[in-house]
């Protein structure tokens, strides 16, 4: 399976699982295993953090599965910000990490690299996040990438509206590593 493939078939499931491809249907029909149908068609398509999720909770082994480790994308034209929390997390979250600093190279480097979450800056108003956001939820590849705001503390609405935009979280720009290591895999393990 080529590395980064967030999206998968009930074929790539079944040769992942070792298992029949009518299986895999049966896992999806009965609501274990979650996903979506191709509208106009009986196909299903299942999310790769979906499939990890699914494997882990009955036990069956992900080595096979190529995905690794958890890959974050850093948006944010701070440089040195960036650099930082980027070998932090490397560091104590054992994570893939790359960095870009414009909306632009958000676009390209989502493409090759695809994370499994994006913490993307508000502190600047050189990244587009609401521009980033909207191609993420538009782009049926990319869909499944988690983001999350780092921004200064936010009130109840302004946490709303984000959410309302297609971010998936927030973590304060003061936060401590450990905070920003839970606030991911607290939204990498979100059910669909």
């Amino acid at each position: 399976m080529a590395k980064g493939k967030n999206i998968l078939t009930t074929g790539d499931v079944a040769k992942i699982c070792n298992v029949a491809p009518r299986t895999v249907s049966k896992w999806f029909d009965s609501g274990q295993l979650k996903g979506y149908r191709i509208p106009g068609s009986r196909d299903r398509r299942i999310p790769m953090n979906e499939l990890v999720r699914f494997m882990r909770q009955h036990g069956m082994p992900t080595d096979g599965l190529g995905v690794g480790t958890t890959r974050v994308l850093i948006v944010d034209c701070d440089r040195e910000r960036a650099a930082n929390l980027s070998e932090i997390l490397r560091e104590k979250g054992e994570y893939e990490v790359e960095e870009v600093h414009t909306t632009f190279e958000t676009g390209l480097v989502s493409q090759k690299f695809a994370p499994h979450v994006m913490l993307i800056s508000l502190l600047n108003g050189d990244i587009d996040a609401d521009e980033i956001c909207k191609k993420i939820s538009d782009d049926e590849e990319l869909q499944t990438i988690r983001i999350i705001a780092m921004a200064e503390h936010l009130s109840e609405s302004e946490q709303n509206a984000l959410l309302q935009k297609g971010f998936d979280g927030y973590v304060t720009n003061g936060a401590s590593p450990e905070e920003i290591i839970h606030k991911i895999e607290q939204t990498i393990a979100i059910i669909y």
